[in-house]
């Protein structure tokens, strides 16, 4: 049988404890498990009110993958859903995870946390902008650092507050506290910041998600802040060869980098980057600390 954990008063079965997720370091599910409880304050405060979108790899990195929106079968009841609308196929129903119970059955998934950049209380109403730079090889994440720092500026020049993280694949992801907007204006926004970018780094950046343009450059994905996409939220595990998380950094780390290794973050790293630095992304909970975009009002 199963073991049955309590966790805050919820019944939890959790299953295949000792099954290894990560073989390339022996890394269990159990330890995956344990990894998302002892992050959960800073992890579920990012999740917060926000409909997840899975990426569920229950036999490791390099078995069968796959994304899911709805609530997967046999959710307990009291993990809380919400609706979200959708343009093409009618409303569904999508997990949100609000809770230590909640996030703890969802480790046991083996998940991939994703979110949009909307809460449940406002559907495609961005109150965060983020930008993914996603290098092509043979470029790697100390280019996405210098295309990062160039984009550090340029919204600063708006007013804007940037916070970086890495993707926890090859990348990173720079987001921005923003007064709510609807998500085609963040989206045009961000277009226009990618499309300045390439044209002031060519040599570095790539706006267009072309292939052929891509190989030692780093392309800008802006297309991430449409209402029906989503992005890796901080201190995610991802489905890689190793267990590595989606981990923010400072902009120190980021001026520093020369290699790709100094930006690279596995799940023994976390705690003692929280106990250093603390959440290095609380400033995009904090409402007081989001500005509008340029042309929607204030300044």
């Amino acid at each position: 049988m199963s073991p049955i954990t309590i966790v805050e008063g919820r019944r939890l079965s959790l299953t295949n404890l000792h099954k290894v997720i990560y073989p390339q370091t022996g890394t269990t599910k159990g330890e995956v498990v344990h990894y998302c409880t002892v992050t959960a304050d800073p992890l579920l405060a990012h999740l917060h009110d926000r409909p997840l979108s899975f990426l569920r790899y229950p036999d490791g990195p390099d078995g069968q993958r796959f994304f899911t929106k709805n609530v997967p079968p046999g959710a307990p009841a009291w993990v809380q859903t919400c609706e979200v609308p959708h343009t093409s196929s009618g409303p569904t129903r999508q997990v949100l995870v609000q809770d230590l119970p909640s996030l703890v059955w969802a480790a046991n998934l083996v998940v991939e946390l994703h979110a949009p950049q909307w809460t449940s209380g406002a559907p495609g109403c961005a109150d965060r902008l983020v930008l993914d730079l996603d290098p092509g090889d043979p470029a790697t994440i100390v280019e996405c650092c210098a295309a990062a720092q160039w984009l550090h500026e340029r919204l600063a020049a708006d007013g804007l507050e940037v916070h970086a993280k890495t993707s926890g694949a090859k990348g990173l992801h720079l987001l921005v506290p923003i007064e709510p907007t609807p998500s085609e204006r963040a989206t045009a926004y961000a277009r226009s910041l990618a499309v300045e970018a390439a044209k002031a780094l060519p040599d570095l950046v790539v706006h267009k998600m072309t292939r052929a343009l891509r190989p030692g450059k780093v392309f800008i994905d802006f297309s991430q802040n449409a209402a029906a996409k989503t992005t890796a939220v901080a201190y995610t595990l991802r489905a890689r060869a190793l267990p590595t998380v989606s981990t923010p950094v400072t902009w120190d780390e980021i001026a520093a980098c020369t290699e790709p290794a100094q930006l690279a973050f596995r799940f023994e790293d976390i705690a003692p980057r929280l106990a250093r630095h603390g959440d290095l992304h609380a400033p995009l909970l904090d409402p007081a600390r989001a500005r509008p975009l340029p042309g929607d009002g204030r300044r």
